[in-house]
């Protein structure tokens, strides 16, 4: 619930953003809807020896988690990519025929998705490949390859049940449109996890799971751990019951991998203190203890002097429709000292920040505790950050750890480089602003606002404002994820034509702002739908939250026309008649959605997400997709990561560690799955 999560084809660009090599080729593959990148890691070289190790260390351990997603994702997904894969690998036929693109396809889809459902849209993706076809090669594969338990009795020429009953099984998962739909479900008033395809949940429903977590809480405990974060609820023997993920616990096969390489970089710590958290995390994985891991988030967000950084474990729980249950995944980066100067300026602000908040007295922080902001360099993307990536991170998760101990914001920065780099002249401000003079607006200042935005929303916003005594931090349940999103970006949107951004010498311009609340509510209200189906409404969390905070600007700006839609030559545009009153509206919603989750409205909540952020108007949608096909714009982006090589002395020692970038996407995917996959083996 803390990230920052960026379409780069939403991003309007300025030619100031700098590539790090202009020779440097960022782009890798095309593909559905999809457009995969690469990005460079600058800096890495100037690392010590020691940091160089660690950053190995931990690269290694981010990739051994990638199976843990894919099976979070969906309890069929590691049995999809395993056959598709060996398919595709083994096919010896017409690799240009329809079915084989079709598979190919649909396997780089799987990829990306880190299984069968769209990372954003969360529906089922549909095969463009006969069912046929796939009985045909699948029929053809060796026992031997395929993800089942053989026995004395199957032979390679033999029949074997197992071999068949997954066939079927595969077969229906993959063609039937109707079979587990949507990996997400997020629909007002039906049963959220008998409706979702996630493998979070098995044998429960909504209410049994709502009522056992319940159970489990003390309304009295002041530091709460995040029930449900790293485990699978289940059935068993009419009881409701938790199964952790740990070694010796589901995953284990995996996690004691993740170990193996966290304990190396133990040994190559920085200080003292990385070192101890680092087993910390250990510790948690190993018990797959709540408080251990609290324990673990207090060591790691207290530790503002170490260079090189990472996470690791279940962290953001967008992918469970309840809000709690967390997806495995990991990012290796190391901090980028200049450019980091504008967040420390922000951090160090804090609590100017928050006194100066448009929200009840009663709900802001009367201090705000350690802060700390800082511009990073990934290294490494891993799990629910890769091949798609967060922009921006605030961390932990949880309120009470925030408030005492405070909190780490980061800015991805090389990898919003690359978002800019190849998203220069796409053509999309100059098809949905208004005016020249909006294009020149964002052609101007929006890289720089883009970035500040980014680094209020993560370092202040997600750690402005406090809950009442007594308030259960999971009382806004499915909606909390939207609103808490929300809460962060009005607190940036509001602070980002506030004076004191000029005075701190981060904006030398006062129209800098401008440049970002045009391109937000232009996006909020229209171009975002292109990345919407015709006939769907709005499911994901980001994306509810900029329509709900866009649409109710609009619509309570109606009587003073702070806002317009209006119709040129049949197209249809944003029009901002009034910047300033714009900035009140934002600091009015940020003082509604501020109480809100200070009170645990859930009512409240529920109705704003559902009047504001849910609902699409089918003939703009129409009037969006219209124009947007004629640009040529892949909706999403991902990246392929950089391969690093240890280098070694004739005694085996590393002696340095090189960064190597030219992997393509399939090779990449199919190294992840031959190197990556101890769940199945």
């Amino acid at each position: 619930m803390r990230k920052t999560i960026i379409a780069a084809a939403l991003v309007a660009l300025s030619t100031t953003a700098m590539a790090q090599n202009s020779n440097f080729d960022y782009n890798v593959d095309r593909f559905a809807d999809i457009q995969v990148l690469r990005y460079q890691v600058p800096g890495f070289e100037n690392l010590s020896l020691n940091q160089k190790k660690l950053v190995y260390y931990l690269t290694e351990a981010a990739q051994q988690g990638r199976d843990i997603l894919f099976d979070q994702n969906g309890k069929y997904n590691l049995y999809v990519r395993k056959v598709l894969e060996e398919i595709y690998t083994r096919y010896d036929g017409d690799r240009t025929s329809e079915d084989f693109k079709g598979l190919e396809l649909y396997l780089k889809q799987v990829w990306f998705g880190n299984g069968i459902y769209h990372h954003y849209g969360m529906d089922k993706f549909v095969p463009q490949f006969s069912i046929n076809f796939f009985v045909d090669e699948y029929n053809k594969l060796p026992l031997s390859v395929l993800p089942i338990n053989t026995c004395d009795r199957c032979t390679e020429e033999g029949k074997c049940d197992k071999a068949t009953k997954l066939r079927k099984a595969l077969e229906k998962v993959i063609f039937d449109p109707e079979f587990m739909p949507k990996k997400v479900n997020q629909a007002d008033g039906e049963d959220l996890i008998l409706t979702s395809a996630t493998n979070l949940y098995e044998g429960v429903t909504q209410q049994e799971v709502e009522d056992f977590y319940n159970a489990l809480k003390d309304p009295n405990d002041t530091t709460p751990v995040m029930h449900g974060l790293n485990c699978k609820v289940v059935k068993e023997d009419g009881k409701v019951v938790e199964k952790p993920y740990k070694v010796g616990g589901l995953y284990s096969e995996a996690i004691v991998n993740i170990i193996y390489w966290l304990q190396k970089a133990a040994k190559v710590a920085e200080n003292s203190a990385q070192r101890d958290y680092i087993n910390k995390l250990i510790e948690f994985y190993e018990t797959g203890s709540l408080k251990t891991f609290d324990e673990y988030s207090i060591m790691w967000a207290e530790d503002t002097k170490s260079q090189v950084d990472f996470i690791n474990g279940f962290i953001e729980s967008y992918g469970d429709p309840l809000g709690m249950t967390g997806s495995w995944e990991s990012i290796v980066n190391f901090r980028n000292d200049e450019a980091s100067h504008r967040t420390q300026l922000i951090s160090s602000n804090a609590q100017w920040f928050e006194d100066h908040s448009p929200v009840d007295p009663r709900f802001r922080k009367e201090t705000v505790t350690g802060v700390s902001a800082k511009v990073i360099t990934a290294a490494m993307l891993a799990g629910d950050s890769y091949p798609s990536t967060p922009i921006g991170i605030n961390l932990p998760n949880s309120d009470w750890i925030r408030a005492a101990h405070g909190s780490k914001s980061v800015s991805i920065e090389n990898i919003t480089d690359a978002y800019d780099e190849v998203a220069n002249g796409s053509g999309l401000n100059e098809e949905f602003a208004i005016s020249q003079a909006e294009v020149d607006l964002m052609k101007n200042y929006l890289t720089l606002a883009d970035k500040l935005h980014t680094d209020l929303h993560e370092c202040l916003g997600h750690a402005s404002g406090q809950l009442l005594p007594g308030v259960d931090p999971d009382a806004l349940k499915a909606y909390g994820s939207t609103l808490e999103e929300a809460r962060a970006d009005l607190f940036a949107l509001y602070y980002l034509a506030d004076p004191k951004l000029v005075e701190l010498g981060i904006f030398k311009s006062a129209d800098t702002y401008k440049a970002e609340y045009y391109k937000y509510l232009m996006n909020g209200l229209m171009t975002q739908l292109y990345r919407i189906e015709p006939d769907k409404n709005i499911e994901e969390s980001h994306m509810r939250n900029r329509k709900l905070i866009s649409e109710w600007c609009l619509q309570k700006g109606k009587k003073d026309k702070v806002i317009e839609m209006v119709k040129r030559k049949g197209k249809t545009y944003v029009k901002i008649n009034d910047y300033e009153k714009l900035r009140g509206l934002f600091g009015e919603l940020l003082a509604e959605v501020q109480r809100i989750k200070s009170e645990g409205d859930y009512e409240a909540g529920r109705k704003l997400v559902e009047t504001y952020g849910v609902k699409v108007d089918p003939k703009l949608h129409k009037e969006v997709l219209t124009r947007y096909n004629t640009l040529d714009i892949a909706p999403y982006k991902g990246f392929v990561n950089p391969t690093y090589k240890p280098v070694y002395d004739a005694a085996g020692n590393i002696t340095d560690v090189k960064v190597i970038y030219g992997e393509n996407y399939v090779d990449q995917m199919l190294r992840y799955s031959r190197d990556y996959s101890p769940l199945t083996k």
